[in-house]
Order: C-alpha cells, then sequence, then structure tokens
C-alpha cells in the first residue's frame, strides 16, 4: 500500500462541448469521484475543460457552465471522457472534426485511456480512434452513426462496450453504467459497488438497449418478472430450471419468457448466466475460495462450465482472472 504522500489519484479529464448534456456532464464527477480505497482516499481526480480557453460553455439547457480549464488539461489526464452534445456541426453532419476540436484532441498522450458517452462517440470516430473496433452509442442514432463511420463495428444492443483503452456507452444513463464498470474494473467489485450504493444506482443493469427502443404499450394488467428475478438472485448457487422462475409470477413458461424479454432485453436463460458470471467475478476478486468452490457457489456446478461461461463473457479462465484483476489492482494501489 502506498503512502499518502505518494498515493496519486487516477486522472479523469472530461471534455465540455457546446449543446453538452448537463446530466452526462456530471455522471464522471458524481461515479469517480465517490470511489474511495480502504483508507478513504480519493482514487480519481476529476477535471472538466473545453476546447476553448477558460469560460462559459453552452448546454443544451437554459443555461450556461463555467468551465475553469481550457485544452491543455487533456495532456495531463490518464483517461478522457467524452459526453454527448447536441451541436456536433461537422462531427456529426459529415464525420470530421473542427480545427478547434482536432487541436484539443492533440494534445491527448498515447496510451490515454479513451471514454465516450452517448453521441461522444461521434467525436472518438471521427477522430479515428474507433475504426476497426466495436463501439456503441444511442440507439436512436446507431444506424446513422453506421452510416458515416463504415469502419466501426457498431452494437446498438448493449448499454456499453468495453475494448480495452476505449470504451463506449449508449445514451445518457448508459454512462452511468459504464462508469460504474469502469471502476469496478480498476479497483474492483467492492469499491463499485460502494460507488453504486451511494449514488442509488444498480451495480450492474440487466439487458440492453432492446428494452428501450419504442415498442407497443403492454397492458397495465400484466404482470412483471421482478419476484423470479428477485427469487433467482438469492438462489443462485442452486440449479434454476425455468419453470422454476415461472411458478414464482404463476405464468406459463411461454408467456413468462416473453414477457421476461420484454422487460429485461435478454431471456431468462442469458438473464441467469449473467448473474452467475457477475457472481463469480465478485467471489474471485474478494475470496480465496478454490476455483471449484466458486463454481459452485456461483451455480455453475463445475469448474469446468464455470470455465467456459466466463471464457466466453470476459475472455478469460477464471485463474486468469483472478491473477489478472489482482495484479491490476495491486498496481492501481501502488500508483
Amino acid at each position: 500500500m502506498t503512502s499518502d504522500r505518494t498515493h496519486r489519484p487516477h486522472r479523469v479529464v472530461v471534455l465540455a462541448l457546446d449543446g453538452l448534456l448537463p446530466f452526462e456532464l456530471g455522471i464522471p464527477q458524481r461515479i469517480f469521484g465517490r470511489a474511495r480505497d480502504e483508507h478513504g482516499r480519493r482514487l480519481y481526480e476529476v477535471v472538466t475543460c473545453s476546447v476553448r480557453p477558460p469560460g462559459p460553455v453552452q448546454t443544451d439547457a437554459d443555461f450556461a457552465i463555467l468551465v475553469e480549464n481550457g485544452p491543455e488539461a487533456l495532456a495531463g489526464a490518464d483517461t478522457v471522457v467524452v459526453p454527448a452534445s447536441y451541436e456536433l456541426g461537422p462531427v456529426y453532419e459529415e464525420g470530421t472534426l473542427t480545427e478547434e476540436l482536432a487541436a484539443a484532441l492533440a494534445r491527448i498522450r498515447a496510451g490515454t485511456r479513451l471514454v465516450a458517452i452517448c453521441t461522444g462517440g461521434y467525436v472518438l470516430a471521427a477522430a479515428g480512434h474507433l475504426d476497426g473496433r466495436p463501439a456503441t452509442t444511442h440507439w436512436a442514432s446507431a444506424a446513422h452513426f453506421q452510416r458515416l463511420f463504415p469502419k466501426v463495428r457498431v452494437d446498438a444492443d448493449v448499454l456499453f462496450v468495453d475494448d480495452g483503452d476505449v470504451l463506449t456507452s449508449a445514451g445518457v444513463a448508459a454512462g452511468i453504467d459504464l462508469c460504474v464498470h469502469i471502476v469496478r474494473r480498476d479497483h474492483g467489485t467492492a469499491v463499485a459497488n460502494d460507488v453504486a450504493r451511494r449514488t442509488v444506482v444498480p451495480p450492474y443493469r440487466d439487458g440492453g438497449q432492446a428494452q428501450y427502443i419504442e415498442r407497443p404499450v403492454p397492458d397495465p394488467q400484466q404482470s412483471s418478472t421482478t419476484n423470479a428475478r428477485a427469487w433467482a438472485l438469492g438462489r443462485l448457487q442452486e440449479p434454476i430450471q425455468l419453470r422454476d422462475m415461472a411458478e414464482q409470477e404463476a405464468m406459463s413458461v411461454r408467456t413468462f419468457t416473453r414477457r421476461f424479454r420484454e422487460e429485461v432485453g435478454v431471456s431468462p436463460g442469458q438473464w441467469l448466466t449473467r448473474q452467475r458470471v457477475e457472481r463469480a467475478r465478485h467471489l474471485l476478486e474478494s475470496t480465496g475460495l478454490s476455483v471449484d468452490q466458486v463454481a459452485r457457489e456461483a451455480g455453475f456446478g463445475t469448474a469446468q462450465s464455470m470455465r467456459q461461461h466466463l471464457q466466453a463473457v470476459l475472455g478469460v479462465t477464471p485463474t486468469a482472472y483472478r491473477r489478472t484483476f489482482r495484479a491490476e489492482l495491486s498496481t492501481a494501489c501502488g500508483q
């Protein structure tokens, strides 16, 4: 562990562009600003800057914000976050950067982590940072985004995409999901859960953007699947059949499956697997349980089954995940 004198928070610089959405601009400060280590020290320093010298930046609301840092702040960033803007001009219309924006982005050091919230992804794409990479944006802009940037592999179904040093999110509140995910990636489940609890948001949100795309309003008399999900979460370590979940809502399997997908955006089986993967991640990070014990506690039954599911979702084996996480956490704590 580091001393107070050697501790240096990870520096997050948020780029405020004219036409920005105040809600999204505040997400990085709210999420990263709440993250603390075991000694109560801030894990992140959040700084806001604009592409111009310090001064007012217009928002999409009836007020402007006073930004006290110019583009030079980008040069000292460990992570740069670009929230959405409704006045991107040629970035949105032609996929090209303005001279002012290009000059600002040129200040970012090679190797800096880049993050976009909602249509902030247009800025990263116009700068070429998303070429050949998977990315997402607000579902309503996904088709336009793909036409404008054909080299980007757009996934309109997910809430966010983590491609290592470049991360993108879907619209508005999905920026919260992405920032909480980054905290989890940097410092583990316990810190991320604490941030989520203090912010009164879920540490992990089910499903993808499909659940938010406009569709016919369901009959208000229809039951939800909330009780079944709560029931399943309380016994992840046990075998859970689809009919067991349907019985919690007194529905047929067919009706339950349809309602579940309408509400959550994925099938019950996909949702259950994801919850077990999250449970396994938490146990691998925070306990000394063997891989076999983690597999049983997470409901996978066998280490081989868990290995296959973690490989599919995370791209690594349980042992590699635990080793990599602990190495990254040790490095982060030693900053």
